[in-house]
């Protein structure tokens, strides 16, 4: 199969795009990036895209895969606006989502958040739960949707005050408690591979056994 992912250079997407690679599944992963990979790009399985993502629709016909892996993402601090953090989390990602549905894509996953909720007064959970909303409404065969609480792992950039959320989560209730870039990865490529009809949510809590799942 082909697969496709966005939002490789950031924390879960680069964990995505190791886990596809370990995987014989995928003969192809094509990957949509504003800057170049690096040693990445140079694994013969891997394809790159070099396009600023306003123009997603001028590479159209490089956007054909089996199984679309969307973790696209920023925080409204680094957005620097409420309407940049909007088009980094909702426009681009719709926009990727119907121009893969329109050639033929099957499967698509996405990097939601825990408490995303259309209907909610809190303006991050409001856009990630229209997210959700709108994919739901485009009909996939098969869509799974990750709800992540803090996302743990090393990002290479200085983050203090989510380092310190990090900390503060780890003994919390299940529900809260950070989870690690990599198990997101490990939980979208393990339900892709077995694309379940309809669509999948999975919870927080239990991102790290869907990561585990394929291992057994």
């Amino acid at each position: 199969m082909k697969a496709l992912l966005a939002g490789a250079t950031g924390l879960v997407g680069g964990e995505v795009l190791r886990h596809l690679l370990a995987c014989d599944d995928y003969s192809r992963v094509v990957v949509l990036t504003r800057r170049d990979l690096g040693s990445a790009a140079r694994n013969p399985r891997v394809r790159q895209v070099l396009t600023d993502l306003d123009g997603l629709a001028q590479v159209r016909n490089q956007l054909q895969a089996d199984h679309v892996f969307c973790a696209l993402g920023t925080t409204i601090a680094k957005a620097g606006s409420q309407d940049n953090f909007r088009r980094v989390d909702q426009v681009y990602p719709l926009q990727l989502a119907q121009l893969a549905r329109s050639t033929g894509a099957r499967h698509f996953s996405i990097v939601s958040a825990l408490g995303a909720d259309a209907r909610s007064r809190v303006f991050y959970s409001r856009v990630k739960g229209e997210v959700e909303a709108a994919l739901r409404a485009m009909d996939w065969p098969s869509l799974c949707i990750l709800r992540p609480s803090l996302i743990a792992g090393d990002r290479g950039e200085s983050r203090p005050m989510e380092r310190l959320a990090e900390h503060a989560l780890r003994f919390a209730p299940a529900k809260w408690r950070p989870v690690a870039a990599a198990d997101i990865a490990g939980a979208m490529v393990n339900t892709a591979r077995r694309s379940p009809p309809g669509v999948t949510t999975i919870e927080s809590r239990d991102i790290p056994a869907a990561a585990r799942s394929g291992n057994r």
